[in-house]
């Protein structure tokens, strides 16, 4: 590790402790799965996985056994069906993972409440659901205004967030653009943030455009470089959504054999995100790239008319 620009091996090895809470945020678009990987292959374990949207790098991980509870506020394989490996783990007598749910909103409250240091977080959205019934944290209080009961969600504070981004400086100072979640709110809830960036910047580049800075480097722990670390997920302006991979893991994890051979092939047996991408191949590569560049305009922060 030079400062705060370290690899994804040692980013997780000096941030990531068997037992943390451990939040991989990023809403469809942005998730570092590569980040996930490596905490497969560093055989972490009993890590509580929060995320508002469990898909598949928490269906991997999970099946790779380093998980012994899941906060999260939906599952499943976006656009093909559940998520199988934590199917297995969740349902029938024999489950050996533990589910804490919420609503999306509910999540998003924890995580601003974490990052705001405040006790709990009142909403509204419960009531008429049977979510209360099934997890004891969501709670009712009666508002000291007398405007009635609300409930309360508990803050939701991770000992690591980890994000993905477009960029980074070496300070750590994350720019991300398009399809956003509650990365910044998960992040400042965190004890210890990774950032994962396609690509590392000068300063004076963030500088030139602040708005697009989601994170500051005062909260952030390490900087990893990782080009394509977000596959199959999307990054925008990079590259698309690996859709097939969306659908061919659907049967892949049907299947526990199946499961364990393809983290054998694609987890276990590359020694980075750089062989992954290697092992994955340039045709696949090349259809998932951007056909060409589409500018978004121009802010001219120190002009005056």
């Amino acid at each position: 590790m030079t400062g705060k620009v370290a690899t994804m091996h040692d980013a997780v090895a000096g941030l990531v402790r068997d037992g943390d809470t451990v939040a991989i945020e990023g809403f469809t678009h942005l998730i570092s799965f590569a980040a996930g990987h490596e905490i497969i292959r560093q055989g972490r374990r009993d890590l509580v996985l929060a995320r508002m949207t469990p898909d598949l790098v928490y269906d991997q991980m999970v099946a790779a056994g380093v998980a012994a509870k899941l906060v999260f506020s939906w599952l499943g394989n976006p656009g093909v069906g559940g998520l199988n490996c934590i199917r297995r783990v969740t349902e029938g007598d024999g489950a050996t993972l533990e589910l804490e749910e919420y609503s999306h909103f509910g999540m998003v409250a924890r995580y601003t409440a974490g990052a705001a240091n405040l006790p709990f977080f009142p909403l509204r959205s419960y009531f008429e659901t049977d979510m209360p019934a099934v997890n004891p944290r969501i709670r009712e209080l009666r508002s000291p205004y007398g405007d009635g009961v609300v409930y309360v969600v508990p803050p939701l504070r991770p000992d690591v967030t980890i994000v993905h981004a477009q960029r980074a400086d070496a300070s750590g100072n994350t720019q991300a653009w398009g399809l956003l979640g509650c990365q910044k709110e998960a992040a400042f809830a965190a004890d210890r943030v990774i950032v994962v960036v396609e690509e590392l910047v000068d300063e004076a580049v963030v500088r030139a455009d602040p708005n697009r800075t989601i994170i500051p480097g005062l909260i952030v722990d390490a900087v990893v470089v990782e080009p394509w670390g977000a596959h199959p997920s999307y990054v925008q302006g990079r590259y698309d959504r690996d859709n097939h991979f969306y659908r061919d893991w659907d049967p892949i994890s049907r299947d526990p054999e199946r499961t364990e051979a393809w983290l054998r092939e694609w987890v276990y047996a590359v020694d980075g995100r750089a062989a992954y991408m290697e092992k994955l191949g340039a045709e696949r590569i090349a259809a998932l790239a951007p056909s060409g560049p589409a500018l978004s305009g121009e802010v001219d922060y120190g002009e005056y008319r």
